[in-house]
């Protein structure tokens, strides 16, 4: 895959139109191009996480047939990518497969607290982390989405049964993430504390919580709610599919 250099930051306002003034408007692409340049493939004004780390992709909120060839190039042949953010009109030969509305919300007011049954998951947690995430399905997390950032758990005689990490991390802010409860233990509050922890760790940086979730999910736009979150802006998030044959041909 031919890919390009790592820009450098003085670059960001290149490769995403009004980054600099407000990176949550387009947090994949200014986290690609930021803070987790480690973890990204880029080409052109397109990047995308690694496969194995989470399947996002950004593009400049105004994507030329350029951006799209090279995002192609990035998937490869019928490669997936799911954007998030406004939504943009792929060219012909795109296909689309995930179309899930969904909020951005900001967490201004979040009350946050360490918690003392927290523990930290690293890498070795990872299978009992993928397993959580197959029983309550919060989002996408794969093999290495661990190293995104620090991700707080809660194990019950042993077994995790809750957990919550951090994400996307664009400049001043961080995504609060895989927030999920095994069904056997919902109703202890458990979400809402991993999330005020979580929120305590991006708050030592002096950085602002951020979070996602589905429009339909009501229940947790609630909860989000009431720990001081509020809705900042709708987003989209699309799965793509590229086309079948590489822009080479």
């Amino acid at each position: 895959m031919d890919l390009v250099a790592l820009p450098s930051p003085d670059r960001l306002s290149d490769l995403q139109p009004g980054a600099r003034s407000d990176p949550l408007e387009n947090p994949v692409l200014a986290a690609l191009t930021g803070r987790h340049r480690e973890f990204a493939d880029l080409r052109g004004r397109a990047a995308r996480y690694q496969p194995d780390v989470t399947p996002f992709a950004g593009l400049p909120l105004d994507p030329t047939a350029a951006d799209w060839a090279d995002l192609a190039a990035l998937s490869g042949p019928g490669g997936a990518a799911v954007l998030a953010g406004p939504r943009r009109e792929a060219p012909a030969g795109w296909e689309t497969g995930m179309d899930l509305p969904g909020v951005q919300m900001t967490g201004d007011a979040l009350e946050v607290a360490p918690d003392p049954e927290a523990v930290r998951l690293g890498p070795a947690d990872v299978p009992e982390m993928l397993d959580l995430v197959a029983r309550t399905k919060p989002g996408p997390f794969l093999p290495r989405t661990v190293q995104l950032g620090t991700y707080l758990g809660i194990r019950r005689d042993g077994v995790l049964v809750a957990m919550a990490g951090e994400r996307m991390r664009v400049p001043g802010g961080t995504e609060i993430s895989a927030v999920c409860t095994d069904p056997a233990a919902r109703g202890q509050g458990l979400a809402a504390r991993l999330v005020r922890a979580v929120g305590a760790v991006i708050r030592e940086r002096s950085e602002r919580p951020f979070l996602h979730a589905a429009a339909t999910n009501t229940t947790a736009i609630g909860l989000y709610e009431r720990l001081g979150f509020t809705v900042s802006r709708e987003v989209e998030f699309i799965g793509y599919r590229a086309p079948a044959v590489s822009p080479a041909g």
